[in-house]
C-alpha cells in the first residue's frame, strides 16, 4: 500500500492526489532502471531524430481483430485534436522542454478505484510501470467527478512503443477495457506557451486514444 489509507478513504482538505512516491521515493530517482529494462531513451537523451511522425491515422492505436465493432466504436478516432503542424510544433515545445512524461487516464467509481489502484501501484514498484498517480475521495469531490481518475506515466511519449506496452497491460492486466485516452504533460504547459499549444491545451485534448 501507498498508505495506510485508500483513495476512496482519503477526505482530508487539500490532499487531492495519492501518488506513488509516498512507498517509493521520487519517481525519476526510484524508477531509474525502467530505462534499460524497457529500452526506453531518457528524456534528456533525446533528439531531434527521436521526433515521432505525425499521422491521424498512425497515431491510433491498433484495432482489436477479436473485437466485432467498428474503428470509432473501439474508442479510437479518426483525427488528433489540433491540425499536424500544430502538434508537430508542439512535441518539439516537448524536445525543448524535455518535458517527454505523458499518462494514460483511467477512470475507476469508489467502489472499485481502491483494488483497481493497488493493483498498479504493485506494477510501479515491479518495474512494469513508471509512474502513476489517483484522486483522492476530497479530490475527486473537490473536482466535481463523479469517479476517481487513476493517471499511469510513461517517461518519454516520443516512444509509442512503450506507450502501447503500458496500454496493453492496462487492458489485458488491469481488465481496462474501456475507451481511454493518453495525454502529454507538455499539453498541461500554460502561461507564455499557451498560443503555441492551441488547442492541444484543452483539459479534453488527448495524442492517443484507445
Amino acid at each position: 500500500m501507498v498508505t495506510d489509507r485508500s483513495p476512496s478513504e482519503i477526505d482530508d482538505e487539500g490532499w487531492h492526489w495519492l501518488r506513488v512516491k509516498h512507498v517509493t521515493g521520487f519517481p525519476r530517482q526510484a524508477r531509474d532502471g525502467y530505462f534499460p529494462d524497457h529500452d526506453v531513451t531518457r528524456p534528456a537523451a533525446t533528439s531531434e531524430a527521436d521526433l515521432p511522425e505525425v499521422d491521424p491515422e498512425a497515431d491510433l492505436p491498433e484495432v482489436d481483430p477479436e473485437a466485432d465493432l467498428p474503428r470509432i466504436d473501439q474508442g479510437r478516432e479518426v483525427s488528433l485534436p489540433a491540425d499536424p503542424e500544430t502538434v508537430r510544433d508542439v512535441d518539439r515545445l516537448a524536445l525543448e522542454t524535455t518535458y517527454l512524461s505523458g499518462k494514460w487516464l483511467v477512470e475507476r467509481p469508489a467502489a472499485a478505484v481502491d483494488d483497481f489502484w493497488r493493483a498498479v501501484v504493485e506494477d510501479v514498484e515491479a518495474g512494469r510501470f513508471w509512474d502513476a498517480k489517483v484522486t483522492t475521495r476530497a479530490g475527486r469531490e473537490a473536482f466535481g467527478e463523479t469517479d476517481h481518475a487513476v493517471l499511469v506515466f510513461t517517461p518519454n511519449y516520443f516512444d509509442r512503443a512503450d506507450v502501447d506496452r503500458v496500454r496493453r497491460r492496462l487492458r489485458e492486466v488491469h481488465g481496462v477495457t474501456e475507451a481511454i485516452r493518453y495525454r502529454p504533460d507538455v499539453y498541461t504547459l500554460d502561461g507564455v506557451h499557451e498560443e503555441r499549444l492551441g488547442a492541444l491545451g484543452d483539459s479534453g485534448a488527448a495524442r492517443f486514444r484507445a
